[in-house]
Order: structure tokens, then C-alpha cells, then sequence
């Protein structure tokens, strides 16, 4: 709780780290805190879990995803025989290799929103049918409707980060 002198009406709050930080004005009685306070909390919970995708529960439930987002944007036509999570990889946010058919994402994807790490899993499943970059391979993923989107986040995400990851892939344009 961090009260301010500046602050007028609006109560604000955000985590920092596993804690929850509310700033309220100063002015305000114990009981308005106490209200303020669960209902930031309640709010920042609300959001948190329409946020959080379950593929980021275990390997499986990423596999049970990349499943349904076959179904849903490829045609059920590319199915993975796995797909895990991997340590950080220095130059991809994930890899696939055709041959197995195994999917690796990064873990460094854990905590990004849930339809960026949609957009990565179509990315890999894409590549099951195309090995390349190729027009036919970018066609088979823009039917995911937040690639754009995504690819900015990535990008963003990657330069903040002074990550140097330029693409989901070490070959991307």
C-alpha cells in the first residue's frame, strides 16, 4: 500500500514481483483503503487469469494447445509427435524439426500473453508443412489473425530485453 499526497481520486495497482502494489490517495479513510485494496486486487487476478494460457501448465497441455490451434487455423493437417519446453534458447523463441516432428519452445515465452504464444505454436506448426519461409509457409500463418500483432510483441519483447532474437526461428527475415 503506498499512499500519495499528489494523488487525487484514482487508485492504481500493479504487481511487483509476487507483490501487489496499490497506490491510493492519501486522503483516503482505512475503510476506503481496505475496499480499494481487494478490489485491485480482485481486478489484477480477473486479468491475470484470462491472461495466463494452460499451456504453460506442462509439456502436455503445450502439446493439447498445438493441437487445438491445428485444428482451429490449419486444417488439423500438422500434428506434432511433442512438443516441450526448453531453456532459454540464445537466438529463437522456439525450433521445430520436420523429420520427428517435435516442437521446443523457449521458456523465456512462459509469462508472455497467451495468443503471442499461440502465435509462436502456429509459427512451428506451420513448419511441419513447410520447412522454409516461403510464401506458402506465411500464408499457412496469417490465418492465426494476431500474427502481426504477435511478431510486434516478439520484437518489442526481444528488444527490451537486448535479447537479439529477431524471428522465431535462427532463419527468419
Amino acid at each position: 500500500m503506498r499512499r500519495s499526497a499528489r494523488r487525487r481520486r484514482t487508485v492504481t495497482a500493479y504487481r511487483d514481483g509476487d507483490t501487489l502494489v496499490v497506490l491510493i490517495p492519501a486522503t483516503m479513510s482505512r475503510a476506503e483503503e481496505e475496499h480499494w485494496v481487494a478490489e485491485m486486487q480482485r481486478k489484477l487476478q480477473r486479468t491475470e487469469s484470462r491472461r495466463a494460457s494452460p499451456a504453460r501448465k506442462s509439456d502436455e497441455a503445450l502439446l493439447a494447445r498445438c493441437v487445438e490451434l491445428s485444428r482451429r487455423y490449419l486444417d488439423s493437417t500438422t500434428m506434432p509427435a511433442s512438443v516441450r519446453w526448453v531453456p532459454p534458447m540464445r537466438t529463437r523463441w522456439a525450433s521445430c524439426t520436420p523429420v520427428d516432428r517435435t516442437i521446443r519452445v523457449s521458456e523465456r515465452l512462459r509469462d508472455v500473453p497467451s495468443w503471442v504464444l499461440d502465435y509462436v505454436l502456429v509459427h512451428e506448426l506451420a513448419h511441419l508443412r513447410v520447412a522454409g519461409h516461403n510464401a506458402k509457409f506465411w500464408a499457412l500463418v496469417r490465418r492465426y489473425p494476431k500474427t502481426e500483432r504477435a511478431i510486434g510483441y516478439l520484437e518489442g519483447l526481444s528488444s527490451a530485453a537486448g535479447l537479439g532474437i529477431t524471428g522465431i526461428d535462427a532463419d527468419d527475415e
